[in-house]
């Protein structure tokens, strides 16, 4: 299933939850325990959490350290 691009560049900004949790290969519960922690940057928009591309790259990131 395709999914809009909205900012023209043809990449998403921004994933749901078990978007977000598929992408990276953990589970819904565990993103959730770490958008609580602090450790994952998550925004509302209407009834829908959305987390930012960048926040999961640099979830990522800290891994590496």
């Amino acid at each position: 299933m395709q999914h809009p691009k909205p900012n023209g560049s043809g990449e998403r900004r921004a994933y749901r939850i078990d978007e977000a949790a598929a992408a990276i290969g953990l589970s819904r519960s565990t993103l959730y325990k770490l958008i609580a922690a602090g450790t994952l940057r998550s925004v509302k928009v209407g009834g829908r959490r959305l987390v930012p591309v960048a926040s999961l790259e640099a979830l990522l990131a800290e891994g590496d350290r």
